[in-house]
This record gives structure tokens, C-alpha cells and sequence, in this order.
């Protein structure tokens, strides 16, 4: 087993498939730690993920639920086991401690240091100096975090600080230091010095900076030397960026060629369809220009009164209701998009805040009937590509769509790739399914959805 990895959201999970697939690796999402058996059933992998919801849990609600599955995920004896963050960090010090799951890992681990690698130049997400950067959108400008229209306003985990270091240093006591972007661009021996200068404290954090692949490569092949040396699981947080930089040791050492059931870039492309449905639970201002080009290009938009479901009190024929109404639009040929929000500033979010409470309630409520109404339509074979929107919703709708498991089918935009679901109901197995975040992809990302895939994997734009 090469890899192991929890996600701490679902469309963060199905990020990770996407990058071991561009190098061929054959990899497995569950959506709970898998049994013997369901891993029998495929001798083939070599990574395997599980989707989790750490991003909306507390410290304590960690402390219960991530030893259960970073132990699970070590009896798989992989080379790495990943916690897979966000890779906009979100997080704070009561929900979605990064800092407290890094504390659960490294008990369990014990390993000499922990390396965080947040960085996905692919994903365009940059780490300078220790401080993030991302676009907002694949389209936008790039911008520090604390000043990214998204993540400054974040409902949940707003980012008012934009150093990793500091951030993290008010979720744990480790100590937090950083292998930094000049080190890297003079190449190994640079970097390799500076990393034995820096982790000199049993187990504390190494931050790496990364602006392009290269720097990837680069820490693949400090991460490799200290996996070697440790001679046992390196436990590694971050985002998909890990595997990014893993991706060319893997191949350089033959492990790649072992692993895959085809070749890297041998994926069949996968055809267009008529229609497609768009579930979004995001509040994103990306969603909202996604959206309005929908809109705008043919697709319905039938926006949730998400404060009149929250306080419904016959619920189950309101779902049916909404079910009906997107059956109606899909069998008449037309794409739909259902939502519920068109950006931060819709009245929709306080008023449901209102209705519902805490914001952790606010998921898992609307999360729920988003997926009780997808599952209806699904069911009534009126659609059989799909995309789910929202890394806080997607893991409820996926839970509530009774999906066991994830298969990458093809890259369609850079972090969203469609994904072919298994599931014990005959209706839910086989669905082509996208789980995207709110921040990810072109403003004209459903026309992706309709057209398929029509290059190979590693397609842009």
C-alpha cells in the first residue's frame, strides 16, 4: 500500500483521487474505513482513501473519531498516511482543528517530525514564506489568503490570518517551522539542509513552501528519504499537493508501474450528455458567477427555500415536492440547478442560520435534504451524470445517497473530477458523480459536466 489518507471534506477526498490517477495509481474513496472484504474485492489498489467530515468537527469530536480511523489506516501498512486538509486551510481552533488532528496523528505515528505540505500549484494554491495564496476561482487573480474574497468571509472558519505558522500555532502546541521557497529553488541538497537545520524537536511541524512543481518534486524526495528512515507509515497533513510531490518518486522507483491496473494517461474519455443536475450547497462567490453563466447558457435554476425546509413540519413531502419539480425539468431535456445560495450575501443563509442554530447543525440539515432529494431524482433515472457542490454539504448528501465508495473516472477541471459511485442500492451504483468545493473551476464549469471528457487526463482548459 502506497498511500492511506483521511479527508477531512469530501470534495477534498475526490482531489486526491484525481492526482494519483493522473500517474496511474489505482485508488479507492470510502465513505467509512474499509473492511477486509471491501478491500478483497479490489486487489489492485494501492491507495486508499476515506472521506470524512473533519473540517466541521470539534477538538473533542475529533478526539473520538480520528484514532478509530488513523488506526484503521495503519493496519493497512502504508508507506504515508495523509490527513488531507483543504487546501485553503480552513480551519480554527473550535472547528476543524488542523492542529488537533495533527495531534491525534502524530500520538499514533510517532514520527520524527510532521511535514505539512499545503501548496497545490495545480489547484493554484501557493505557499510563500509560509503565507497561502490562492485564486478564487482557476480564473482570478491570485490573492493572500487573508484577503481572499472567499476565504476572509468564510461563514465558518473566516481566515484572518495568512501564515501557516501562526495559524496553526493556535490549534496545537507543536512547534511550527519552515523549509522556505528559496531553499527549495537551490534543489535537494539545499532544502535537505535547511529541513535538518529546522526539525529538531521530536515532533514537531515542518511547514514546506511550494510555488511550482518543481518544488514538489523537490520535497517528494526529502519526503522519501525520511520515510526510508523512519522504516515505518510517515504520517503527512495537508492537501493534495502531497501527492503531487510523492507522484515522481513513486514513478522513479517502480512502485507506479506495480500499482496501476492501466497506464497513467490511458483512462477512457468519458462521452457528453444531454443534461445534467447541478446540487449546490455553497456560498461561495465562485458558485455564484458558475451559476449565473448557467443561467445565462440553458440551465434551469430552482433556487431551495432552505429557512422553510429547516422549520418544515412535513418535510418528507416537501423533499418529494422539490424531487418532482427537477424530475419535471430533466425529463423535458433541460439541465437543472438546484441552490441554497447565490453567493455570501444571499438573505437565504441568515435566515436559515436563524431557523436552525449553529452552524454545524445548518450542514448537516441541509446536507441531509439535498441529498434526500437527489437520491429521488436519481432513482426516477431522469439523470445519470451529477455534481455536488459545497465541501461542508457534500459529505451529508453523499452519506444520505447511501455511496460506499468512489472510483475516479475522468479529469474534467483541475480538483472536481467526475467519479463513478458504488453502492449497495442499484439505483446509486454506477452514478457519474462530481463532488466539487465552492472555490474550484472556471466560471463555465457545468458546461465541463455535459461535455465529458475531451482529453486526456491533465486536461486544463
Amino acid at each position: 500500500m502506497l498511500l492511506a489518507y483521511y479527508g477531512d471534506d469530501f470534495t477534498g477526498s475526490t482531489d486526491v483521487l484525481e492526482s494519483l490517477a493522473q500517474r496511474g495509481i489505482a485508488a479507492v474513496l470510502f465513505v467509512n474505513p474499509p473492511s477486509e472484504e471491501m478491500l478483497r474485492q479490489c486487489p489492485h489498489v494501492r491507495a486508499v482513501g476515506v472521506a470524512g467530515h473533519g473540517r466541521t468537527m470539534s477538538p473533542d469530536e475529533m478526539e473520538i473519531e480520528l484514532p478509530k480511523v488513523f488506526g484503521a489506516l495503519r493496519r493497512l501498512c502504508p508507506a504515508y498516511c495523509h490527513y488531507k486538509t483543504c487546501s485553503t486551510f480552513d480551519s480554527s481552533p473550535e472547528v476543524g482543528s488542523i492542529g488537533r488532528a495533527i495531534d491525534i496523528g502524530q500520538r499514533i505515528f510517532q514520527n520524527r517530525y510532521v511535514p505539512l505540505i499545503v501548496a497545490a500549484p495545480a489547484l493554484q494554491r501557493f505557499c510563500v514564506f509560509g503565507n497561502l495564496f490562492a485564486r478564487s476561482g482557476l480564473a482570478s487573480e491570485v490573492y493572500r489568503l487573508d484577503r481572499h474574497p472567499t476565504m476572509r468571509h468564510h461563514p465558518v472558519t473566516p481566515m484572518r490570518e495568512s501564515d501557516l505558522r501562526l495559524h496553526l500555532e493556535r490549534q496545537t502546541a507543536r512547534r511550527v517551522e519552515l523549509v522556505d521557497v528559496l531553499a527549495l529553488e537551490e534543489g535537494f541538497d539545499a532544502a535537505s539542509e535547511q529541513l535538518a537545520r529546522t526539525a529538531n524537536e521530536a515532533g514537531m511541524v515542518v511547514l514546506f513552501d511550494a510555488l511550482t512543481d518543481a518544488h514538489l518534486t523537490t520535497i517528494g524526495k526529502l519526503l522519501s528519504a525520511a520515510q526510508a528512515q523512519e522504516g515505518k507509515t510517515l504520517f503527512v497533513a495537508g492537501s493534495s499537493g502531497l501527492e503531487y510531490a510523492l507522484r515522481d518518486q513513486w514513478q522513479m522507483f517502480g512502485a507506479i508501474a506495480e500499482a496501476s491496473c492501466q497506464p497513467a494517461n490511458a483512462f477512457p474519455t468519458v462521452s457528453p450528455v444531454d443534461r445534467t443536475l447541478i446540487v449546490s450547497g455553497s456560498c461561495s462567490p465562485v458558485t455564484a458567477r458558475q451559476i449565473a453563466w448557467g443561467s445565462q447558457h440553458g440551465f434551469v435554476e430552482l433556487p431551495l427555500d432552505t429557512p422553510a425546509l429547516a422549520e418544515s413540519r412535513r418535510l418528507d413531502t416537501d423533499i418529494s415536492s422539490e424531487a418532482q419539480r427537477i424530475i419535471a425539468m430533466l425529463k423535458s431535456g433541460r439541465s437543472v440547478m438546484v441552490h441554497t445560495s447565490r453567493g455570501p450575501d444571499d438573505p437565504r443563509i441568515a435566515a436559515t442560520r436563524s431557523a436552525i442554530g449553529k452552524d454545524r447543525r445548518v450542514v448537516e440539515t441541509l446536507g441531509t435534504i439535498m441529498g434526500r432529494v437527489l437520491r429521488e431524482v436519481v432513482r426516477s433515472r431522469a439523470v445519470r451524470r451529477v455534481a455536488v457542490i459545497g465541501g461542508d454539504t457534500s459529505g451529508w448528501v453523499a452519506r444520505t445517497l447511501g455511496i460506499d465508495a468512489l472510483e475516479f473516472a475522468a479529469s474534467l477541471e483541475p480538483g472536481a473530477p467526475l467519479c463513478t459511485a458504488r453502492s449497495r442500492d442499484e439505483a446509486i451504483d454506477g452514478l457519474e458523480i462530481v463532488f466539487k468545493g465552492g472555490q474550484v473551476g472556471y466560471d463555465d464549469s457545468f458546461a465541463s459536466l455535459l461535455r465529458g471528457s475531451v482529453e486526456s487526463i491533465g486536461v486544463g482548459r
